[in-house]
């Protein structure tokens, strides 16, 4: 395959291109289903495709097809190159690349579980090894529903540069979905783990203990009391605060979606947020679920400072972005398959740590939030932001104390960032699925960190 690529850049350079780029992708992916204690769906498949792209007279030309062979690639060249020369006549600016390292090389994955070899009776064991202990546990549950996914991918680049890059990844997914009643009450509860280590992801979370945790959850909601509304003082969890530092900030810090108006746009250089708050977009965690060797333009993924002691000193950039803002590419394009042009995405993003223990977060609290779990979020240009609470608890007198459920939290980031008067020691990354157009595999994650106010949804 190698070869053929590598050929058809050569034919790109005859055309006249100023820049081409082959992206060729091969996965094997085992998905699963399954509600209730039954299996409702499995599918094992394989795929194969290229994504050409070209630059000509400083627009853009994607072509991509699911035909490998010599014709239908070089056919692809030649129609992306047909497609630049007609975008290039509207674009009102052309398109420039920063200057990156060339490299070639070929990244090889030696897991302790290599999903491939496990039986599908195994995987589906598994699975259903979590359901068997949610209902086991807690008699109101009404519904249990699970998705596993586990991906081999065989990637290789190539560009007009002398890029030459095969990179193996593997990726082992699954979400658990619950939900109970008592009563009048309904209550869910869910969580996703996932792994590019391989299938000890399981190892890691024991079908037992994942079905104990989704069992005490539903169990708290459905004794717990509503929360008052209004603004407090609030502890947020790791899980809480890598939702919050993912949609609320990370978005925002995509220099694509910062072009486009972010409210960070004006900020670079400037103080967003506390003293004690500090950021980080890292694909080079291991085992992380957003972590990899090289991105889709063939650069090397790094470690990269957003926000140093409450100041916005970078951006996550692609070769287009980083050339408008003069700064070097960071790692962070990515493409969904090879169907997609690769975008602006963001990878494992976390707030560092310092040095509170959790009970100093909340000894100074007499009446406020413990925020422990998140349901789901979303966040706008502008910075303001919505997260739901899946799990939350009342502090008092510096205490955690009675349950709460349906609480959201709201507001705007960078006041919200402002606010935050102590970061903890104790840190973990989530794994998760982003959209934005396209889907990517993410984590995000933290310590606790106490925030001096924050506007909590509930009665009045």
């Amino acid at each position: 395959m190698d070869d053929l690529l590598l050929e058809a850049v050569k034919l790109g350079e005859k055309l006249g291109v100023e820049f081409v780029e082959l992206r060729c992708e091969e996965s094997l992916r085992t998905s699963i289903t399954t509600k209730d204690g039954g299996v409702e769906v499995v599918r094992e498949g394989f795929e194969k495709g290229v994504n050409v792209r070209v630059l000509a007279r400083g627009a853009w030309g994607v072509v991509s097809t699911s035909k490998t062979d010599r014709q239908s690639v070089f056919r692809a060249v030649e129609d992306a190159y047909r497609l630049a020369l007609a975008l290039s006549q509207k674009v009102k600016e052309k398109v420039k690349l920063a200057e990156v390292k060339q490299v070639k090389d070929k990244v090889t994955l030696k897991p302790k579980k290599d999903p491939r070899n496990i039986p599908i009776e195994q995987k589906i064991g598994d699975i259903l090894g979590v359901d068997k202990t949610v209902f086991s546990l807690n008699p109101q549950t009404k519904s249990c529903t699970i998705d596993y996914l586990d991906v081999f991918q065989k990637e290789f680049y190539v560009n007009s540069e002398g890029a030459n890059v095969e990179q193996n990844k593997i990726y082992v997914w699954f979400r658990v979905y619950a939900t109970a009643t008592e009563a009048d009450v309904f209550a869910s509860a869910g969580e996703e783990f996932g792994s590019t280590s391989g299938y000890d992801v399981f190892d890691e979370n024991p079908p037992e203990k994942v079905g104990v945790e989704i069992a005490r959850r539903l169990g708290e909601q459905l004794k717990a009391k509503t929360p008052k509304g209004g603004v407090f003082p609030a502890v947020l969890g790791s899980n809480v605060v890598g939702v919050f530092v993912h949609e609320a900030f990370g978005h925002l810090a995509e220099a694509d979606l910062t072009l486009s108006g972010s409210v960070v746009l004006d900020k670079l250089g400037k103080k967003i947020a506390s003293d004690v708050v500090t950021i980080f977009d890292d694909g080079t965690v291991e085992g992380a679920f957003g972590s990899f060797m090289y991105d889709d333009e063939g650069v090397k993924t790094q470690k990269t400072l957003l926000v140093k002691d409450g100041f916005i000193v970078g951006l996550m950039h692609n070769r287009e972005t980083a050339k408008k803002f003069n700064s070097q590419p960071t790692g962070n394009a990515r493409a969904e398959n090879f169907r997609y042009t690769p975008i602006i995405r963001m990878r494992n993003t976390y707030l560092e740590p310092r040095d509170h223990r959790f009970e100093e977060l909340l000894e100074p609290i007499k009446f406020g939030y413990y925020l422990k779990t998140f349901r789901g979020g979303q966040a706008n240009l502008d910075g303001t932001f919505h997260v739901g609470v899946q799990e939350a608890y009342e502090i008092v007198k510096g205490e955690v104390g009675e349950p709460v459920r349906n609480m959201s939290i709201s507001g705007n980031t960078l006041e919200t960032l402002m606010k935050v008067e102590a970061v903890g020691k104790d840190f973990r990354l989530w794994p998760g699925r982003c959209g934005k157009g396209q889907l990517a595999f993410v984590c995000d994650g933290g310590p606790s960190i106490r925030v001096g106010e924050v506007r909590v949804g509930g009665r009045g």
